[in-house]
C-alpha cells in the first residue's frame, strides 16, 4: 500500500509540473516552434507524461511515443491514446531488442532508469539528495533502427533515458534531421559518451538548452567545442538537452 502511495504521489508530481503547468507547455512550444514542421515525424524516447507529445502535435506533427513505466504509460494512453497520430509503445530503448531491469524511482518516476550507474552515483550526490530507486521491473527494450523499420524515418528523436542516452543511440545506425538527448551532471561522462556517439553517427553541429529553459544556452558548435562546453558546466547546472544536425 505505502508503494502505491508513492507511485501516485510521483505520478500526481510529475503531471503538476509537465501537462497542468501551462507556462511550461507554453514556453516549450515555442521553443519547438523553431524546430518542427506540421508534417514532421517526431519519436519521443521516455515519453513520461508527455508534455513533448502535446507539444508536438499542437505543432502538427505525428509522434512516436516510447515509455518503459506502467504508470505514466497508463495516464498517456488516457492523455494520448485516442489520438490516431499518436503511437504509444510500452518499451526500453536500448543498443539491442531484448529486455533489460528498470529501475524504478516512484515519488520521482521521471528519473527511473536503465542505467544502474545513476541509481547507484545520485544517490551520493548533493543535487539528487534524497532520490530513491525503490523498485525494479523487467521490461521489452527496443532499437532506434527497429523503431525506423517500423515508423519510417523520423525528423526528430528526441531522447531523455537518465543516463542511458549512449546505449539507446547505439541502436541507430544512421543520422536523421534532428536529434536531442539529455545529459545529466551527476552522469557527465555518460553524456560525452552519447556526444561521441552522435558524432560517430554523423551529427556534426551541436547546440545545448540548459534544463527546462527552454533557450540556447550557446551557438551552434562542433563535437570538440560542444565536449568542452560539457566538461565546463558546473554540476549545478543540473541538467541540459543537447541538440545535434548532421
Amino acid at each position: 500500500m505505502l508503494e502505491r502511495l508513492r507511485s501516485w504521489r510521483g505520478l500526481a508530481r510529475s503531471l503538476r509540473v509537465y501537462r497542468l503547468d501551462r507556462q511550461h507547455l507554453a514556453s516549450l512550444t515555442a521553443f519547438y516552434a523553431e524546430l518542427l514542421s506540421d508534417d514532421a515525424l517526431v519519436f519521443d524516447i521516455g515519453a513520461h507524461l508527455g508534455d513533448r507529445i502535446a507539444v508536438a502535435r499542437r505543432l502538427g506533427a505525428r509522434v512516436v511515443a516510447v515509455e518503459p513505466q506502467p504508470g505514466p504509460m497508463r495516464l498517456l494512453r488516457l492523455l494520448h491514446g485516442r489520438d490516431e497520430a499518436v503511437t504509444l509503445l510500452q518499451a526500453a530503448v536500448g543498443a539491442a531488442e531484448g529486455t533489460a531491469r528498470l529501475h524504478v524511482n516512484r515519488a520521482n518516476p521521471t528519473v527511473s532508469t536503465l542505467s544502474s550507474e545513476l541509481a547507484d552515483t545520485a544517490a551520493l550526490a548533493e543535487t539528487w539528495q534524497g532520490q530513491r530507486w525503490d523498485g525494479a521491473i523487467d521490461v521489452p527494450v527496443t532499437t532506434l533502427d527497429a523503431l525506423i523499420a517500423q515508423h519510417g524515418r523520423p525528423d526528430f528523436i528526441k531522447i531523455d533515458v537518465e543516463g542511458f542516452e549512449a546505449e539507446a543511440l547505439s541502436g541507430l545506425s544512421a543520422p536523421v534531421p534532428l536529434l536531442s538527448f539529455e545529459v545529466t551532471m551527476v552522469m557527465r561522462a555518460a553524456g560525452i559518451a552519447a556526444l561521441d556517439r552522435a558524432a560517430e553517427l554523423g551529427f556534426q553541429s551541436f547546440r545545448l538548452s540548459l534544463g527546462e529553459s527552454h533557450a540556447w544556452h550557446a551557438d551552434w558548435e562542433d563535437a570538440a567545442a560542444t565536449r568542452i562546453q560539457l566538461q565546463e558546466l558546473p554540476d549545478s547546472a543540473n541538467s541540459l538537452d543537447v541538440y545535434a544536425r548532421p
